[in-house]
C-alpha cells in the first residue's frame, strides 16, 4: 500500500486518538482534529476497561502506562442494597490470559496517555476544529476546516462521537435515542473494602455500582429513571445524587460522605444507537460512538470503539483498494460483534425498568463478555 495516502481523522477521543497512532504507526500521513479546545483532557470521573479493551490499548503501546494508573481486578459482586454480597462472579478474561480481566482507571488520566501517545506519533494535531463541508469523489475528499482551510485527503474517519456532525453530513440518519435511563457518577476516594466492582440491583436506584480506579480513588454511579436536565439545577447534583446513595450499606456510607461538590458529579441519559448496512458513504467512515453506542450496563463502550480502530487500520494497512467492498467487509466483520453487546447492554437495562426481579443478569453478562474473548 501506498504510504503517500493521507487520512484525516475527525474526533479526538478513544477511537479517534487509537486510530490515529496505528495509521502513524503504519506511515500514513494523519491530520487529527478535534472539537473542544482542551481535547477532553479533564472531563469524566471513571472507566471500565475489560481485556478486550486492554488488547488494543497494549497494541497501542500503552498498555504500561494504563496498568500503572489504574486498578486492575478480576471480579465481580452482585450484592443486597444494604451490601450484603449475593454472588462473586469471576471475570471473563476477554484480552486473554495475559491480560487482566478489567482495569479501572480514571478517565481524564486514560485520555492523557493516549493524547501523549498522539503526539509521539508525529500525527498534526488541530483543536478546537471542525469539518465544515465534505466534497467527495472516487479518490478521496476535500475537506473544508473551520478554521478556513482546505485539504484533500484519500479516506476521512469520523470518530466525533454519538452526536456526530459527520454521520449526519454523509447522509446516515440514524440517531441516538434514550432508553429510558439516566446515570449519577462522581469520583471518590476508594474505601480499603473496595477491590472489585460491586453492583447492587434494586434500591431506590435501579442500579449502583462502584469500579476501584487507582490504589486511592473510585468512582461510583447510580442509576435511575431519566428526567428533564433541565428540571435538574447544576448546583443540586451532589444532593441528587446523594439521595440515592444514603440508602446503600456496604461501602456506601463512606463513598457518601464524598460526594459533596456538585461540580464533580455527572449526569448522563442512557443511549443507544446502532447504524445498520453499512459504516461508510464513499471515502468517510464512521467508528465508535459515531456508529454505536450502548447504555454502560457491560462497560463495552470504548472497547468497542478500541476494537473498530485496530480492524479498521488492520484492514486499510493490508488493502491496495481503499473502495467499498473494504469498507463494507469492516462493517459486517465488526456487526457480528457490536450487536450482541448492544442488545444485551439494552437488555440489562431493559429488565430493571420493567422491574423483573428475577432477570438472568449475571448469565447474560458472561454469555456476553465470553463471546469476546475471540479476536474482534
Amino acid at each position: 500500500m501506498s504510504k503517500t495516502r493521507t487520512v484525516l481523522v475527525i474526533g479526538g477521543g478513544a477511537a479517534g486518538n487509537a486510530v490515529t497512532i496505528l495509521l502513524r504507526r503504519a506511515g500514513l500521513t494523519v491530520d487529527l482534529i478535534e472539537a473542544k479546545d482542551d481535547w477532553n483532557a479533564t472531563a469524566g470521573s471513571g472507566i471500565t476497561l475489560q481485556g478486550n479493551a486492554l488488547r488494543v490499548l497494549r497494541e497501542l503501546g500503552v498498555w504500561e502506562q494504563v496498568e500503572a494508573s489504574g486498578f486492575g481486578f478480576g471480579a465481580v459482586g452482585i450484592t443486597a442494597p444494604d451490601g450484603t454480597v449475593l454472588h462473586v462472579a469471576r471475570d471473563v478474561r476477554t484480552g486473554g490470559d495475559d491480560l487482566p480481566a478489567t482495569v479501572g482507571m480514571q478517565r481524564p488520566r486514560l485520555q492523557q496517555i493516549l493524547i501523549e501517545a498522539v503526539r509521539a506519533s508525529g500525527a498534526s494535531v488541530r483543536l478546537g476544529t471542525t469539518a465544515e463541508i465534505l466534497d467527495q469523489d472516487a479518490e478521496g475528499v476535500l475537506v473544508r476546516l473551520s478554521d478556513g482551510t482546505e485539504a484533500r485527503y484519500n479516506l476521512v474517519i469520523a470518530a466525533d462521537g454519538l452526536g456526530s456532525a459527520t454521520r449526519a453530513a454523509i447522509g446516515i440518519t440514524e440517531r441516538p435515542e434514550p432508553t429510558g435511563m439516566a446515570i449519577w457518577r462522581v469520583a471518590a476516594p476508594r474505601p480499603q473494602g473496595v477491590t472489585r466492582t460491586d453492583l447492587a440491583y434494586g434500591g431506590p436506584a435501579y442500579i449502583a455500582g462502584y469500579c476501584p480506579t487507582s490504589e486511592t480513588t473510585l468512582y461510583a454511579y447510580v442509576v435511575e429513571a431519566n428526567r428533564d436536565r433541565a428540571s435538574i439545577p447544576a448546583q443540586s447534583y451532589a444532593d441528587e445524587m446523594r439521595r440515592l446513595t444514603r440508602h446503600y450499606g456496604g461501602c456506601w456510607p463512606e463513598i457518601t460522605e464524598h460526594i459533596n461538590d456538585p461540580a464533580k458529579v455527572n449526569y448522563t441519559w442512557f443511549d443507544r444507537m446502532l447504524v445498520e448496512g453499512s459504516w461508510h458513504r464513499g471515502r468517510v467512515v464512521l467508528v465508535g460512538d459515531a456508529a454505536h453506542c450502548c447504555p454502560p450496563t457491560l462497560a463495552q463502550g470504548a472497547a468497542l470503539s478500541l476494537e473498530d480502530a485496530w480492524v479498521l487500520v488492520q484492514m486499510l494497512t493490508d488493502s491496495d483498494s481503499w473502495d467499498d467492498a473494504l469498507f463494507q467487509a469492516y462493517y459486517e466483520r465488526r456487526i457480528i460483534r457490536v450487536r450482541p453487546v448492544v442488545e444485551a447492554s439494552v437488555q440489562i437495562g431493559q429488565w430493571q425498568l420493567d422491574g423483573v426481579r428475577d432477570a438472568d443478569v449475571p448469565g447474560l453478562m458472561a454469555r456476553t463478555m465470553t463471546m469476546l474473548r475471540e479476536l474482534p
